[in-house]
């Protein structure tokens, strides 16, 4: 199979993804519930990962992080720091080294990780790691490269200091004064490295005393701007450009340099950024511009919010990361509406306004239905209880928008609805990053290491088998090249357009959409029912003059045959698509046709 044109990303934790072990148990030792390790992912699994039509893998939470869990070149952690026993995977111990827990001889964790590293070349998957450059443990100490360990010569008398790494506490910040104190079951527990010079927060807390609901295992990095005042501005407070020489900027920068460098010379060949809207636009300008000089192809894609008053910029957060070099950056606002649609009143008309399908950063944004910080799409307790099948017309939606890339969580593919409490979390609707667990849907594809999915239900195998469909339906051109005309706006006043009774306007539940590649001429529509439990009757779907124009028609007649796995097919003509609209039948709910165009 060919690599499309768009990165088709799978998410995965090494914790769980190879993990057999089915203890499970509640706050469970890494003896109790088992980890999966690097060499589980082996030929099979890559194997398994490309016909799924993955070509980037995420692995995430990879480096070494604060945890539980003592290794004899690693104690343990100070427990009131960890949130669960393996700790939060953003919460990074050591830049420069990978998490002991994922390897078969601890002691040779690297070797192992250059080893996965070789396998995925081989299959032609290119890997993605973690670059988390907001904040580090507050346990950060690099046994790899110590001359580079953060905090090791600021000037801690300052809140702020431009070469500092770290911002510091004073005796008149709030909290109570020192030492730092961390949240507890039984109340402020004084941390003893922190006793005389207290360093900020990761979610910029400037307090003595953070909350259980600050990120507060975590220090706030410096990069050379005090985010106290906002975002960097040249008259006042100016930062280096892209040029500037590396011996000439604050010292955070040059040993995130550093670190990027080495997992770059290691083979990995992309980054999801962590919260990258924290960090100053100058910095990612000069920043992605010294990682291209070294691999021209380097991948970096942006979690960001624009809505998060912690951005550092005036402008939209989402464009200026573009602007700074990002691939991709996250599409939130699409994920959020269609969420919306299904459990509090949105309507699929609400999609284009969120897609934004006349914005520069349509075709460049990451889109999801489900990544570690969301709720599994399958979860009885989130997406109206829809199941598993809600996760069809979503992803298709999403995924057929945008020439952007686009990311499957694993256990998305399999259904995994995330039951009960792992640990830290409680029963969240997620799957826990920060305890040792295994995924009860996914451990049956597994299948004791031989990623065939042999112990799958049919619904199970079913739902795997779209997406595969859908993956590799949106690696052709249409999909990969070709532009995006939205239909549910010509379609409002069409009463056959899926409206229920008491609506006096259509596109509710309905959305659809046609997606062309001028180059070669291949063309979809895409027709979405995005209803939980509702058969659509009799549904015509009308293609305006404009949008007959727009894909340069020439013939009179037209077939429509659905390629991802119905039987639906129609035949129409230029005035009756415009008039009465294309004839599909009953559309049943949760379902989605993806229409050639013939």
């Amino acid at each position: 199979m060919e690599i499309p044109d768009r990165p088709h990303i799978y998410q995965l934790m090494v914790r769980h993804f190879g993990n057999t072990n089915e203890t499970r148990k509640e706050h469970g030792t890494i003896e109790e519930n088992g980890c999966g390790k690097f060499n589980d992912i082996n030929d099979a699994a890559l194997e398994s990962l490309k016909e799924l039509g993955i070509t980037h893998v995420w692995l995430t939470g990879v480096l070494e992080q604060a945890s539980a869990t003592a290794y004899p070149d690693r104690p343990a952690d100070f427990p009131a720091l960890l949130k669960g026993r393996a700790g939060s995977p953003y919460a990074i111990r050591d830049y420069f080294d990978v998490c002991p827990d994922y390897a078969v001889d601890p002691s040779k964790r690297l070797d192992e990780f250059r080893a996965l590293l070789d396998r995925m070349e081989r299959h032609g998957l290119k890997a993605i790691i973690d670059f988390v450059p907001n904040h580090v443990a507050r346990s950060y100490a690099s046994d790899v490269r110590p001359e580079l360990s953060f905090g090791k010569d600021d000037d801690t008398s300052h809140f702020f200091n431009p070469n500092n790494n770290f911002y510091y506490l004073g005796d008149l910040h709030h909290g109570g004064g020192p030492p730092l104190k961390l949240p507890t079951d039984d109340g402020p527990l004084p941390y003893p490295p922190e006793s005389d010079h207290g360093k900020v927060t990761g979610n910029n807390c400037i307090n003595w005393s953070p909350s259980r609901n600050d990120w507060y295992e975590t220090i706030k990095l410096n990069y050379g701007h005090d985010f106290s005042v906002g975002p960097p501005c040249d008259d006042l407070h100016p930062l280096p450009d892209a040029d500037t020489l590396l011996e000439k900027t604050p010292d955070t920068w040059q040993k995130m340099d550093a670190i990027l460098s080495y997992w770059q010379n290691m083979g990995v060949e992309g980054f999801r950024v962590d919260m990258a809207h924290m960090i100053p636009m100058r910095y990612w300008q000069w920043q992605i511009r010294r990682c291209r000089k070294r691999n021209s192809s380097v991948f970096f894609m942006a979690e960001a919010y624009d809505s998060d008053p912690a951005k550092l910029t005036d402008g939209n957060v989402l464009d200026d990361l573009l602007a700074a070099g990002y691939d991709a950056v996250y599409d939130a606002p699409s994920y959020e509406t269609i969420k919306h649609i299904i459990e509090h009143g949105k309507w699929a008309n609400d999609i284009d306004e969120a897609a934004n399908p006349f914005s520069p950063r349509f075709h460049s944004v990451l889109r999801y239905a489900e990544n570690h910080d969301e709720v599994r799409i399958a979860s009885l307790k989130e997406w109206a209880a829809a199941g598993m099948d809600i996760g069809r017309p979503v992803s298709a939606i999403l995924f057929g928008l945008g020439r952007g890339p686009i990311m499957i969580y694993s256990g998305q593919e399999t259904g995994e609805p995330a039951y009960g409490s792992e640990g830290f979390s409680g029963d969240d609707a997620r799957t826990s990053i920060f305890d040792y667990w295994s995924l009860p849907t996914l451990t049956p594809w597994v299948n004791g290491h031989k990623y065939d999915g042999g112990k799958l239900t049919q619904k199970q195998k079913e739902l795997r088998g779209f997406y595969a469909r859908l993956l590799r339906l949106c690696a052709e051109p249409a999909f990969t090249r070709g532009e995006f005309y939205g239909l549910n706006y010509a379609n409002r006043g069409n009463e056959q357009y899926g409206r229920l009774g008491g609506e006096h306007v259509s596109g509710h539940w309905l959305y659809s959409f046609l997606r062309q590649d001028k180059s070669s001429g291949q063309a979809f529509l895409v027709v979405v029912n995005l209803h939980p439990s509702e058969t659509f009757h009799n549904v015509h779907v009308q293609i305006p003059e404009d949008a007959i124009k727009w894909l340069s028609w020439r013939k009179d007649t037209f077939n429509f045959t659905d390629r991802l796995g119905s039987a639906t097919s129609a035949k129409s003509n230029k005035m009756e698509l415009v008039g009465g609209g294309l004839p599909l039948g009953n559309i049943p709910p949760k379902a989605t046709l993806y229409l050639a165009i013939e």
